[in-house]
């Protein structure tokens, strides 16, 4: 790191610390640990969200704790060396300059990357189902590769996730799959990858090898946490029960394990069944129609503010992400950032920081 850069990342950490609002965090913290002392507290339904919500207050406390220490580490080690005469003490003391300052960066990094996902929903978990667009088994083949590609990305990240649905096609791919992400901010993470997503290749279902278009929507939702109210009402609700199946022997089809709830006023329909029991599938299917209404609300502000902006778009099958060809030459691009590369092998299969990354400081 270069003198003018050791200076530029002091100064960033510098003005990092005096922007955040760390009395906020800390009155978080000092909330739920006195609501939490009431005996009743367990009770309650928001009681899990709660303390999710000092968890993550703690967290960046400590980690606002951790850039103020290495910043006068690394101070202290800036001081020494202009003090030191001696060669290999100077030359000791600029290793130690390295290593602290590119801890101090990878840290900065991080958090600067949470002060950007800062809107209503950001800090939840995801709910991510994939859809093949219009052209049979062309098109379920290509949502399942954006299974796989999406697969490979939460394990890059060490996420866990769970497959909470998932429908095959009748000759290849799939005509559904649902995943939930139960990772804080990883919601602010992929809710850009929410959209049409569009294949340029040589068909592999076609004996001619012609070039085909295919296209899949990706539908990214969070998952809401009980203390941000989104409004239910029992009488909207119409439940539907039916038996899952599998994969045969004596457990299938004896019970309706299989759920299908929909929602009178938003027209909302949704579907379980890769739970064991009934219950497991309502309360999914419960779960899953709450990121819908939420994301709705989401929407309707977002798009109110891009009105007044008068740059208003509104991720559906009509808005085009990203573009994948794989013939006659290969190229990812995201067609609002405009980042793009040629790796489209590391792009399936799971390299999708890049583009990811560059969205969100968008």
């Amino acid at each position: 790191m270069t003198e003018d850069e050791l200076k530029q990342l002091i100064e960033d950490a510098k003005k990092f610390l005096a922007d955040f609002d760390l009395a906020k965090e800390k009155e978080i913290v000092k909330q739920v640990q006195k609501a939490s002392s009431d005996p009743d507290f367990w009770q309650k339904e928001e009681a899990q969200s709660e303390i999710k919500k000092q968890k993550r207050a703690q967290t960046i406390i400590d980690e606002q704790k951790l850039i103020a220490e290495t910043l006068k580490d690394l101070q202290a080690l800036i001081d020494l060396q202009a003090e030191e005469t001696k060669q290999e003490l100077t030359q000791e003391l600029k290793i130690d300059i390295d290593k602290t300052s590119n801890e101090l960066k990878k840290i900065l990094k991080k958090m600067e990357l949470k002060h950007y996902l800062n809107k209503r929903f950001d800090h939840c978990g995801a709910i991510m189902s994939i859809h093949p667009g219009q052209g049979g088994t062309e098109a379920m083949d290509w949502a399942e590769m954006l299974e796989r590609m999406y697969q490979r990305y939460f394990e890059r990240k060490n996420w866990a996730y769970r497959l909470v649905n998932k429908t095959r096609g009748e000759d290849a791919g799939i005509k559904e799959v649902i995943f939930e992400i139960e990772v804080d901010y990883a919601y602010g993470y992929l809710k850009g990858e929410h959209g049409t997503h569009r294949l340029v290749r040589q068909s592999p279902f076609n004996a001619d090898n012609l070039r085909q278009t295919s296209f899949a929507l990706v539908e990214v939702l969070p998952i809401v946490e009980d203390s941000q109210e989104i409004d239910i009402k029992d009488k909207d609700l119409t439940w539907n029960f039916t038996r899952a199946g599998g994969a045969g022997g004596q457990s299938v089809n004896k019970l309706n394990t299989a759920v299908e709830l929909s929602h009178e006023p938003s027209g909302i329909t949704v579907k379980c069944r890769e739970e064991r029991s009934q219950i497991q599938n309502k309360e999914r299917a419960l779960k899953i129609l709450k990121a819908k209404l939420a994301k709705i609300q989401e929407e309707k502000l977002e798009n109110t503010l891009a009105k007044e902006k008068g740059d208003h778009q509104h991720a559906s099958w009509g808005t085009q992400i990203r573009n994948y060809v794989l013939h006659p030459y290969q190229l990812v691009k995201d067609t609002r950032t405009q980042v793009e590369t040629s790796q489209t092998a590391e792009v399936l299969d799971g390299d999708l920081d890049q583009f990811i990354l560059a969205l969100i400081h968008y």
